[in-house]
């Protein structure tokens, strides 16, 4: 867990620390000495740099990984079941990263072999790692990607017959073609968690109606059901099994 921690802090870092090393002698903070003795702190690019991939470190995480689908999916799974706050929102996310962590541990580990820890031994530069580290993230990413999503965004920046292969496809376009795909697999997961528990909601509303009781909510009435569906069918198991398995993983 450490080690995937700081392989996520690590590789959006490399993305800028290359031009700035790029320039021999330049710190993150400089000194200079006034004539009557003070001394004034400068920050330069290099903090600028840093700190930028920090704030990038979120985004990284969504929209590279698993982690869009499963927080959809379980989202969706909470308003299909009736209930508002439980699990909280913090619980969803919590589970959405360790499961994402889960999933995406074989490709987290190649990109530590591949990358990170080269340029941890001074065996790569920075460049070199990151390019090491495009490979199984472009590889992961396309294997979930749909063929009409990456096509439509090669057209919408107008690289229509450019490349030859989807691996020359650059990021920039395969990462929204990746989270397009990811938004339409949890929709539509989403849907499918929807049947069982519409079914018991409509059932609930007509036995109500047939016996005159018009003020009392269906809702209030089918959620014990649907509680005791989702327990009695082991749903947790079900759901979590399902989001890997749509990874690919046990397959």
């Amino acid at each position: 867990m450490r080690k995937f921690a700081w392989l996520l802090l690590t590789l959006p870092l490399l993305l800028f620390v290359e031009p700035v090393y790029a320039q021999q002698g330049i710190s993150a903070v400089t000194v200079t000495t006034n004539q009557d003795g003070s001394q004034d702190y400068t920050m330069t690019l290099q903090a600028l740099f840093i700190m930028t991939a920090l704030s990038l470190i979120p985004a990284f995480i969504m929209m590279m990984t698993s982690f869009t689908r499963i927080i959809v999916v379980l989202s969706i799974l909470r308003q299909a079941i009736g209930l508002q706050q439980s699990p909280s929102n913090q619980i969803l996310i919590g589970v959405s990263l360790f499961l994402s962590m889960f999933i995406m541990a074989p490709v987290f580990e190649e990109v530590n072999e591949r990358a990170l820890q080269p340029y941890l031994n001074e065996q790569l530069t920075s460049l070199d790692a990151l390019e090491q580290a495009k490979g199984p993230m472009r590889a992961f990413m396309l294997s979930q990607t749909r063929v009409k999503d990456l096509e439509t965004f090669v057209r919408i920046a107008g690289d229509e017959g450019k490349y030859a292969d989807t691996d020359e496809v650059p990021l920039t376009i395969l990462i929204p073609a990746f989270v397009t795909s990811e938004l339409k697999t949890a929709f539509q997961i989403g849907f499918m968690l929807f049947i069982p528990f519409l079914i018991i909601d409509l059932v609930v509303a007509s036995i109500l109606m047939a016996m005159g009781m018009m003020m009392l909510s269906p809702m209030i009435v089918s959620l014990p059901f649907k509680l005791m569906l989702f327990v009695l069918v082991d749903g947790w198991n079900l759901i979590f099994g399902t989001l890997a398995t749509s990874f690919g993983m046990g397959v």
